[in-house]
C-alpha cells in the first residue's frame, strides 16, 4: 500500500453534516465538502490485508484495496477504472449503501473500520470532475434487442451491461420518469436527483433507449414486447408494501411509506397533485425500524411535523457485537441515522394494537402496548406487558413494515411464475419461460441497491450468453481492470 502504517497512523474522520437545525429546511444533500488531502488519508488507513474479507462483504465484490491504494497515490483514473470494472453506479452506493464491506473490513475487527463509502463516492466524483466518465457507446451491435422492464438500480446495471456488450436495450418506466426507487424512493436529502440525471444522460447517449410513463400490462402490451424483443429482464421491484391488519385501518391519515416518499420527491421535481401526504404541523408516527423508516422520519421533519415517534416491534439492539454476530458478520447492533439525529422519538419493542378516529374517520390516535420477548423453546415470543397499553396522538400514520413480493399482474400477463412467497421463481436468473430473465428485489425480494445492481449485472451476463451462445461481461469478483472509463 502507499502508506503500509497508515491506519496506526490516521483516525477514521468523515465528512461533517451540516447543522440539523439548518439541513430540515431543505431537501439538499447533508455533507459539507470533505478536502481531498483527508480522504487520501483515509485511504492510506487500509491495511492492504492478505485475506481482503471486504471483497467478500461487499455484494459487487469491488476490489477494495487496490482503489484504495490508487487513491492514496492519487492516480483517479486507475482508481475509477477499478472502481467500475464491478460497479456501474459507485455514485449511487457511495451516498447510499450501509455499506457491508466496512462491516467486514478486517481493521474493524478492534478499530473503527475504513471509510469505503465515501472513498468510493468521492472517486467517483472526481471521475466526473476530471472527464474520465463519458460516453463510450459499443463500437459494435449484435443486432439482438432486450427490454429491460423497471428502471431501478437492477434494470439500469442490466441495460447497462447489456448494452456494453452490444445489444440494443429499451427500458420500460411506468412512472413520468427514469430512476425507480432512486428517484421516487429514496429522499433527496441523502441522493439528489441530478446525480441520478447525469447517469441517465451518459447511458442514453451510448444508446439505451428510455420509454416513460409505458406501464408493461397497461399502455404497453407485454405481447409486442414478446414479439419485437429477442429477450425480457424484469426488473420491477418487490412493490407491494406489508400491511398492518388491525382495528382502525381504514382510517384517514394512515398511509404506507413509500407513497409519503414518493409523493414528496415528485413534488421537489415539479410535478404537480392534489393529494400530497404531508407531516406539517402532525403528530407522526413511523411504524417500523428500518431504512425506509428513517427516510420517513428526515421528511416529516422537513414538511414541518409537530413530532415524530417511531415504532419498532423488536427489542432495542445493542450497541457491540455480540456472540450471534461476530465479525465478519454483518453487525446487528444500533444505527442512528441523519434523520434519527435531526429529532423525534424511537421507542423498542411496541405493539400498535389499534388506530382511533373521530366521528369524521380522521386518525387521531394509536393504542400502544409495550412488549416483553421470552425465549420458549429456542424461540424468542414477545408477550404484552400489563398495564402498558396507552393511546398517544397521531394523525399522520406511516407504515414502513417492508415489502412482500413484485406486483403480480405483469408477470401473470408475461406467464412467468411466482413461488408461495411471490417473487418470481428464478434459478440463475432465468425463468420459467425460455427468454424472460429476472433480477433485483422482484427475484430475490426486498434488498439492498448494491444487490439489486449486482443482480442486475449478473443477470445481464446470463441474457447475453442465452443471446450469444457466450458472454465476455465481467461476473462478481472479475478483476476486469481494462475497462476504460
Amino acid at each position: 500500500m502507499g502508506q503500509h502504517d497508515g491506519f496506526l497512523k490516521h483516525d477514521r474522520e468523515l465528512p461533517s453534516s451540516r447543522p440539523p437545525e439548518l439541513r430540515i429546511g431543505d431537501f439538499k444533500e447533508i455533507f459539507e465538502p470533505f478536502p481531498e488531502e483527508k480522504t487520501k488519508t483515509q485511504a492510506a488507513r487500509c491495511m492492504d490485508c492478505g485475506v481482503p474479507f471486504c471483497h467478500s462483504g461487499c455484494p459487487l465484490g469491488n476490489i477494495i484495496p487496490e482503489f484504495n491504494e490508487a487513491v492514496h497515490d492519487e492516480n483517479w483514473k486507475d482508481a475509477a477504472s477499478i472502481l467500475y470494472s464491478t460497479n456501474n453506479f459507485p455514485e449511487f452506493t457511495g451516498r447510499i449503501c450501509p455499506a457491508p464491506c466496512e462491516a467486514s473490513c478486517v481493521l474493524g475487527i478492534n478499530k473503527p473500520p475504513v471509510a469505503i463509502e465515501h472513498i468510493e463516492k468521492s472517486i467517483a466524483e472526481k471521475a466526473h470532475e476530471l472527464g474520465y466518465i463519458k460516453a463510450t457507446p459499443p463500437k459494435q451491435r449484435t443486432g439482438k434487442k432486450v427490454a429491460v422492464i423497471g428502471s431501478g438500480p437492477a434494470g439500469l446495471a442490466a441495460a447497462d451491461q447489456l448494452n456494453k456488450a452490444g445489444h440494443w436495450v429499451t427500458v420500460y418506466e411506468r412512472d413520468p420518469a427514469i430512476g425507480g426507487l432512486l428517484r421516487y424512493g429514496i429522499p433527496d436529502f441523502k441522493l439528489e436527483k441530478w446525480v441520478v440525471d447525469r447517469r441517465i444522460q451518459i447511458m442514453d447517449e451510448e444508446g439505451v433507449r428510455f420509454k416513460v410513463n409505458a406501464e408493461v400490462g397497461k399502455t404497453i402490451n407485454p405481447d409486442m414486447l414478446k414479439d419485437d424483443f429477442d429477450s425480457i429482464v424484469v426488473c420491477t421491484g418487490s412493490t407491494v408494501p406489508r400491511n398492518l391488519s388491525i382495528p382502525g385501518r381504514e382510517l384517514k391519515g394512515i398511509h404506507y411509506a413509500m407513497d409519503f416518499l414518493s409523493l414528496q420527491n415528485k413534488e421537489i421535481a415539479g410535478i404537480k397533485f392534489d393529494d400530497k401526504i404531508s407531516a406539517k404541523g402532525k403528530n407522526v408516527v413511523v411504524i417500523g425500524g428500518g431504512d425506509t423508516g428513517s427516510d420517513c422520519i428526515g421528511t416529516s421533519h422537513r414538511q414541518g411535523a409537530a413530532s415524530v415517534l417511531q415504532l419498532e416491534l423488536m427489542p432495542k439492539p445493542q450497541s457491540k457485537r455480540g456472540e450471534n454476530d461476530p465479525w465478519p458478520m454483518w453487525p446487528m447492533t444500533l444505527r442512528t441515522s441523519s434523520s434519527h439525529e435531526e429529532g423525534g422519538e424511537r421507542k423498542w419493542s411496541t405493539l400498535t394494537k389499534a388506530f382511533i378516529g373521530n366521528d369524521r374517520a380522521e386518525l387521531t390516535h394509536i393504542k400502544l402496548v409495550d412488549l416483553e420477548w421470552v425465549n420458549e423453546g429456542g424461540r424468542q415470543q414477545m408477550k404484552e406487558i400489563e398495564g402498558t397499553e396507552r393511546l398517544i396522538p397521531c394523525e399522520l400514520a406511516l407504515l414502513a413494515v417492508g415489502f412482500t413480493q413484485p406486483e403480480s399482474s405483469l408477470l401473470e400477463h408475461l406467464g412467468v411464475s411466482q413461488t408461495k412467497s411471490g417473487i418470481i421463481d428464478s434459478t440463475d436468473y432465468t425463468t420459467n419461460v425460455e427468454s424472460i430473465f429476472a433480477a433485483g428485489d422482484a427475484r430475490r425480494g426486498q434488498s439492498l441497491v448494491v444487490w439489486a445492481i449486482s443482480e442486475g449485472r449478473e443477470a445481464a451476463r446470463e441474457v447475453d450468453e442465452y443471446l450469444m451462445g457466450s458472454t465476455e461481461l465481467p461476473s462478481k469478483n472479475d478483476s476486469f481492470l481494462s475497462l476504460e472509463v
